[in-house]
């Protein structure tokens, strides 16, 4: 079985789950609408193009996070929107929610062909790619890169219990090798699509990207842990 490993790293991620109007909030992990977008993005399917969505959205998704972010929310400040009386403007200020920090792998299984395409189309895209929100670009290679993320001979289990950890701060690795050595090692959290009722429901399953017109339908999740063992964590 192949599976696609990604790396999603950057200094900011936002993985809106219920925004609404003037609260946007972030998940904890990236969500299958979010990935989605950013798979559909690579390649080029148009937000109206449900059957493009339907099979990127039919992959098996699991995310592994191997650092966990610090949640910020900043403050946005938008003048001289019209009142619904239409009788003046207004001053409108938003929350925005965003992870720091944060670093995750995420694993997708399914149809071996469209895998393949991705892993091409996520290392020359045909639209930008963003975490999230347009300013929050990756700051390494999805695939490729430190860690290794690319495609993988094997389960979407397997590659979640044994990819290198994603980590590249060395003092880091050094502590959690130490850990590892004393029996204290952390756990890494993983969230993963499962059968109806194995887990818990989330709304973010994409159907359609249309502007204001979004269509989500839901999706079951387990959420998880394995084990960071020596053999994940890279360097000497």
């Amino acid at each position: 079985m192949t599976t696609l490993a990604i790396c999603l790293d950057a200094p900011m991620q936002s993985w809106g789950l219920r925004s609404r109007f003037i609260v946007r909030d972030t998940a904890r992990e990236p969500t299958k609408s979010g990935v989605v977008g950013l798979l559909a993005a690579a390649l080029g399917v148009a937000r109206d193009d449900r059957g493009g969505i339907a099979r990127l959205a039919a992959l098996r998704m699991g995310v592994r996070v191997d650092r966990e972010g610090i949640l910020e929310q900043d403050y946005h400040v938008t003048q001289n929107v019209p009142t619904t009386a239409g009788t003046g403007h207004r001053t409108i200020v938003s929350r925005r929610y965003y992870l720091a920090d944060a670093v995750f792998l995420v694993v997708l299984e399914g149809d071996s062909d469209l895998l393949e395409q991705l892993y091409h189309a996520v290392q020359q895209p045909r639209w930008p790619l963003f975490l999230g929100r347009k300013a929050f670009v990756p700051t390494r290679p999805l695939v490729g890169g430190p860690g290794g993320a690319g495609l993988f001979d094997g389960s979407l289990e397997e590659a979640l219990r044994t990819h290198p950890w994603l980590e590249l701060e060395e003092r880091t690795r050094r502590e959690q090798r130490q850990k590892i050595d004393k029996g204290t090692a952390v756990a890494l959290r993983t969230v993963v699509d499962c059968d109806p009722h194995e887990g818990e429901l989330r709304y973010d399953y994409p159907v359609s990207f249309v502007r204001r017109e979004r269509e989500f339908a839901p999706r079951w999740v387990r959420v998880d842990y394995v084990p960071l063992t020596s053999e994940m964590i890279l360097g000497d």
